[in-house]
């Protein structure tokens, strides 16, 4: 099964509330971590091997995938020897490789560190703050379908801003704007080919317009268009906005 790149390296800074004690990525929902969310949609659909490319304040993800069996498990610890034993084990068959990938390097750049981990296959990438129900072995047989280098998942993001109605200068009405009012954007959720990392050049690569705009010119990008759910936590708001979908039961990413 292909690997699945996570990039959680980035400062948040306008998520800072949150981000100034903790990078975005264990920003929790529901009390688990986003990149946790993100990491059990594709573990519903097979992929369990995590390459995780960290940044500002990676020291703490490094620290909570390290006890994360812990976290997940019912323990037994001895106080005399200070031992821990498991005695029921919830956690996840996840493979996690946990890579300092730079403070300030760039999505594109990234990536261009983690290359010779990348180069045996295809492989799948997304950023550490965007959920979605796209079915992503519908994706990946999309991609293979098409022969590009590269293929990413369009999506119509929620209107975040709403419309007012007007009849002369009375004004008759609030309208939320609808996401078919919303124009495709990159919804991460990436399929790329081991052929993309030619396309990188440094720390200072930029992924999003230098190198997907290189790749679409040279008709090396496909996109696969997903009409369903797909949100990104940005702001607060947007926290705010997930954490009440968990909270009702309503979270359309939630697939298990």
């Amino acid at each position: 099964m292909p690997k699945v790149v996570l990039l959680c390296g980035g400062f948040g800074t306008r998520l800072s509330e949150e981000t100034v004690v903790k990078p975005k990525p264990l920003v929790e929902i529901g009390n688990m971590p986003i990149m946790c969310h993100i990491m059990d949609i594709y573990s519903y659909y097979g992929f369990n091997e995590f390459v995780v490319a960290l940044g500002y304040k990676g020291e703490a993800i490094k620290q909570y995938f390290l006890h994360f069996p812990y976290y997940h498990s019912d323990l037994m610890i001895r106080m005399a020897d200070s031992s821990v034993h498991v005695t029921e084990s919830r956690s996840k068959d996840w493979i996690v490789h946990l890579n300092d990938t730079g403070l300030h390097t760039t999505t594109g750049g990234r990536l261009y560190r983690l290359r010779d981990q990348l180069r045996d296959g295809t492989f799948m990438m997304t950023y550490g703050d965007g959920v979605s129900d796209v079915n992503l072995r519908a994706l990946l047989d999309f991609h293979y379908s098409h022969g590009k280098l590269a293929t990413v998942t369009a999506v119509k993001p929620r209107g975040r801003f709403g419309t007012i109605s007007f009849e002369s200068d009375h004004v008759i009405g609030f309208k939320e704007k609808e996401p078919s009012e919303v124009g495709w954007i990159n919804g991460g959720y990436f399929v790329f080919e081991p052929g993309v990392l030619d396309y990188l050049q440094g720390d200072q690569s930029q992924l999003e317009g230098e190198v997907l705009g290189r790749l679409a010119q040279d008709g090396q990008l496909a996109a696969y268009k997903h009409n369903g759910f797909w949100d990104c936590m940005d702001t607060l708001r947007d926290k705010q906005y997930l954490e009440s979908l968990w909270k009702r039961g309503e979270a359309p990413w939630k697939l298990a």
